[in-house]
């Protein structure tokens, strides 16, 4: 069993983390993960930069922005991540989009994410039909959980065929909207998660987007195995003072 299988096994109310590596500062993104883990953070997702995003909304582009003008990319992030597994021992993602990973070498990505012990990745724009065709054996030979997104349009027959794919967790978009938007459950909501929760997947979930307040995160916990907070935590950095920035943002999601 992998550090993500079990996560799930043994906690309920997983609080992911997502932030960019290389934001606010270059070399942030090691210390970034140590402290997150110290403040009570379950799972992190380190985005790697990439200058045409699809999903994500103003501020994450933002950080993706600053990032790659501070000199981020896949190579220098690896060589971050090589002592990753001295000083951090939850689950760790990595979130991207796929161009950067085919520049990079599917199998080059692979086993460098095994080697400084990554845990898995999300990648929104790789089509589920390809992965299962050229790439699942690559993620599985080096160890890794390819995780699948799902929104509210998604029809229950391509949710099987994820869940059938998946063995980490599976992320439900809150929205169909772009990240940072704030959390509305509204009854159309609610009747979402009901019918993914009918499914009875053998994946846990994870629900993102627009999750930014305790009280969004146990809402979310309601219906899912945990939730993921990105463009708020992302907000809350203070270069000037990254430690106590993430202490105190960490701070308002203490569970009970």
């Amino acid at each position: 069993m992998n550090r993500l299988q079990q996560l799930f096994q043994e906690k309920k109310n997983i609080l992911s983390i997502y932030y960019t590596a290389g934001y606010p500062n270059l070399g942030d993104t090691l210390a970034i993960a140590e402290e997150l883990e110290k403040s009570g953070a379950n799972l992190l997702e380190i985005g790697f930069p990439y200058s045409d995003p699809v999903a994500d909304g103003p501020i994450i582009q933002a950080s993706s922005k600053q990032a790659l003008d501070n000199g981020m990319d896949l190579k220098l992030l690896f060589q971050q991540l090589k002592d990753l597994r001295k000083t951090v021992s939850i689950p760790v993602l990595l979130m991207g989009y796929v161009n950067p990973v085919l520049q990079f070498g599917v199998e080059n990505f692979c086993k460098a994410c095994a080697e400084v012990g990554v845990d898995g990745c999300i990648v929104p724009d790789l089509p589920m039909v390809e992965y299962e065709r050229l790439y699942q054996p690559v993620f599985a030979k080096y160890g890794l959980s390819n995780i699948f997104l799902i929104t509210p349009q998604t029809a229950a027959d391509r949710i099987q065929k994820i869940d059938s794919l998946s063995n980490g967790f599976i992320y439900l978009l809150s929205s169909s909207a772009t990240t940072g938007q704030n959390l509305q459950v509204s009854n159309h909501t609610e009747a979402y998660f009901s019918r993914i929760a009918d499914l009875k997947l053998k994946n846990p979930t994870m629900i993102g987007f627009g999750i930014s307040s305790k009280e969004t995160f146990d809402k979310a916990c309601e219906y899912a195995n945990g939730a993921i907070i990105g463009s708020a935590f992302v907000k809350a950095l203070d270069t000037s003072n990254l430690k106590g920035s993430i202490e105190t943002f960490m701070q308002n999601f203490k569970q009970d």
